[in-house]
């Protein structure tokens, strides 16, 4: 196990840690607490527990060299984590959402709802407190290791702060406002979740552009272009293809240079060029160039 993937199982499992010990507290405030929303904020919880251990198994996967059977390597485990965060961060907003609504029409029917005790409301707030410093911290670290699981994992923890916001206010409103007022509860829940499954959403996206082999952006590819071109010797840069693969991207393209250059010659100046883009794209970024003579 290398040192990103050391750091990448570190900062996941302290996340690990802190939402197992929620989920409990979360559970005991909901039931006993007497709050609807806190039990889904705790359900919410149990999603954060499930994506932290998708990604400690993936980004094992991930972290392994190329070999016969993956000459690309295995970058593409780690998408298919933060593809299935996505997933499960829609799936949990829909939950929250419907039990949200399922409760607003019990009171609407003139169903009278329980109110919430403090018990709920503390773990409330610790749970929107640990969580935002669990953002925070993860956060920092994706960006450190430039790992899109670790980063989709720490938007999980933001959303989950941001649940468990929504229901701090819910109980409290549901508390302190008088019974009409207890629906306050459940709507925060729905408002909460439209919130989560948008964040489900914008994970996913990237994730399935690069799994459909979508191209680098337009602005990525002109750099690409620019860096090639501005190798001495190399006159025409053309049909440039590009992926990502990972947290690495591809490079195909063809570059015409004069042909009455050796073999040698020729080959220094495509090495030249990869050498260029590995210094802007990373190490380990795939080059292929094919070499043309340049037209009479």
């Amino acid at each position: 196990m290398d040192s990103r993937e050391k750091a990448i199982y570190r900062v996941t499992l302290i996340g690990t840690a802190v939402n197992a010990l929620l989920i409990v507290l979360k559970f005991l405030a909901g039931i006993f607490g007497r709050s609807s929303a806190m039990v889904a904020d705790a359900v919410h919880s149990l999603s954060d527990f499930i994506t932290d251990v998708v990604v400690l198994v993936f980004v094992k996967i991930a972290g392994k060299p190329r070999d016969r059977s993956h000459e690309y390597g295995h970058g593409k485990f780690e998408t298919l984590a933060t593809l299935i965060i996505g997933l499960i961060l829609i799936v949990a907003g829909g939950g929250l959402m419907l039990n949200g609504v399922e409760h607003v029409l019990r009171s609407l029917s003139g169903q009278a709802l329980e109110r919430p005790t403090f018990l709920a409301l503390a773990i409330a707030l610790v749970s929107v407190i640990s969580k935002e410093w669990l953002y925070r911290f993860t956060v920092s670290r994706g960006q450190a290791l430039n790992s899109q699981a670790v980063m989709a994992n720490a938007w999980h923890h933001r959303s989950d702060a941001i649940s468990s916001g929504g229901t701090l206010l819910g109980i409290a409103g549901a508390m302190f406002l008088g019974p009409r007022w207890r629906i306050l509860d459940p709507v925060a829940a729905i408002v909460v979740s439209a919130f989560i499954i948008k964040s489900g959403y914008d994970i996913m996206k990237p994730c399935i552009a690069e799994l459909l082999e979508a191209s680098l952006p337009e602005e990525q590819e002109k750099e690409i272009l620019r860096i090639v071109g501005a190798v001495p010797g190399i006159k025409n840069v053309h049909n440039l293809r590009t992926r990502r693969v990972g947290n690495d991207i591809a490079i195909d393209l063809h570059a015409k240079m004069d042909g009455n250059m050796t073999l040698s010659e020729a080959h220094a100046k495509a090495t030249a060029a990869e050498n260029a883009l590995h210094d802007s794209f990373g190490r380990g970024a795939m080059i292929n160039i094919h070499m043309e003579p340049l037209s009479d």
